[in-house]
């Protein structure tokens, strides 16, 4: 397996990075909140499945739904999905996640 990397500096940027990367109508995209991290894998070579792009800024988010609004490149915590016009994400913290655990050995 082959890790690429891209570090931001803020869970906002990533927001943004994925708000506009993702496909039209698309409004609800997963995040991962792991070991100090919050991190997006894009598979890069979808037919073969061993390249990935690792987007992720250091921090933590609470599991749950995240609105995001793009215009005030902010974020909050929300029950349910609702407007047509904002992004949102669902950030999970998983107990294990070895292509993770892989790619931030090699960070450090």
């Amino acid at each position: 397996m082959h890790i690429e990397y891209e570090e931001f500096n803020t869970i906002e940027d990533i927001f943004m990075y994925m708000s506009s990367a993702a496909p039209p109508m698309k409004n609800t995209m997963p995040v991962n909140s792991y070991k100090g991290y919050v991190m997006s894998f894009i598979p890069l070579s979808p037919a073969t499945g061993d390249t990935y792009l690792m987007i992720y800024a250091k921090g933590e988010l609470e599991s749950g739904i995240y609105e995001f609004d793009l215009q005030s490149r902010s974020y909050k915590k929300v029950p349910s999905i609702e407007r047509a016009d904002k992004n949102y994400f669902i950030s999970l913290t998983p107990k294990r996640n070895t292509i993770a655990d892989v790619a931030i050995k090699n960070l450090n």
